[in-house]
């Protein structure tokens, strides 16, 4: 499940490094190295470990090979041949590959993430239609995020029809299971594609959705409310984006000791900052904005800095900062 071998070859492709190149560095013979990638041989700690370093993966390879012990595989397995013995186990297997995948995403492109990423919800889908018993709610929650998390490389891969597509039975799975921090997640990385699409309209129209979904996160409506007020900020409707970041400022003082729902990880009370300085800078408040942009890239964790979705950031701090 955790396709360890086609992320390390995504990730060495990506880096324009072979295979051979690979083994000579770990060091490790090159055809015990092709079959651990092939998954048939286990993946030692130290190999994973170096592979990583390798393809600049920040640990987040290395965490991904260890994800899956065997015993999380047999049980996986069981749980597919019989979906009416889904266990407790398996949903919580299935659950921390998806996570591992989500923090490999902060290194690797989208591109990359996606053939393995799709051909594992094939598993998931069919487990979660057939499954039985006690766990199945869990199971749906995590497929669910599943959806959601493929919607969000489409967008980022800007493989618009499909993220719309993907994203759409994103929230649809996010109601069924009654969960407003996924439904509103669905609908903030809808305002995320509108943004690159150059739609402002749609981004004050989805940001606004995400922001007033019942359930969702108060991180999440403080990012929300920020980048709605870009959306109007865009459109020249300056006090509507003025007062949105009044209120955005208002949730974050409330939310300055509240942890970030797990399915959205990467927010912190600075990552707002960067969507901030967003609005400042279609405000035409250079300075402001790149104050609020460094404040929010400099608060990233080391692995997200380089990430494929910080790059409109960095960006937009170069463009402040010049009209300075």
């Amino acid at each position: 499940m955790s396709d360890f071998g086609a992320r390390v070859r995504a990730a060495l492709a990506e880096r324009g490094i072979s295979l051979r190149a690979a083994a000579k560095s770990v060091p490790i013979d090159p055809g015990h190295l092709s079959r651990i990638l092939a998954g048939k041989r286990p993946v030692p700690p130290h190999v994973a470990e170096a592979l990583d370093r390798l393809a600049g993966a920040d640990g987040a390879l290395a965490a991904l090979a260890a994800t899956l012990n065997e015993d999380d595989r047999s049980r996986i397995a069981h749980s597919v041949a019989m979906p009416e013995r889904l266990d407790a186990g398996t949903v919580r297997a299935l659950a921390d590959v998806l996570a591992a995948q989500r923090r490999l995403d902060d290194t690797l492109p989208a591109v990359a993430m996606l053939p393995a990423t799709s051909a594992q919800w094939e598993t998931v889908e069919r487990l979660a239609r057939e499954a039985r018993g006690p766990h199945t709610d869990t199971l749906h929650e995590v497929a669910a995020e599943w959806v959601q998390f493929i919607g969000w490389l489409h967008a980022e891969a800007r493989n618009d029809a499909a993220a719309v597509r993907w994203l759409t039975e994103a929230e649809e799975r996010a109601d069924d299971v009654e969960c407003g921090e996924l439904a509103a997640q669905a609908a903030n990385f809808k305002g995320y594609l509108a943004r690159q699409q150059g739609r402002p309209r749609a981004v004050v129209r989805w940001f606004s959705a995400a922001y007033h979904t019942p359930g969702a996160a108060p991180l999440q409506r403080v990012g929300d409310a920020v980048q709605a007020a870009h959306g109007y900020a865009l459109l020249g409707e300056r006090e509507t984006a003025r007062r949105l970041l009044g209120e955005a400022s208002d949730l974050a003082d409330a939310a300055a000791d509240t942890p970030p729902p797990e399915t959205a990880y990467w927010l912190s009370p600075t990552f707002s900052r960067m969507g901030m300085g967003l609005v400042h800078l279609a405000l035409g408040d250079h300075a402001e904005a790149a104050d609020n942009l460094r404040a929010g890239l400099d608060g990233l964790p080391p692995e997200q800095r380089d990430a494929e979705w910080s790059r409109e950031y960095r960006d937009a701090l170069d463009e402040a900062e010049a009209g300075v």
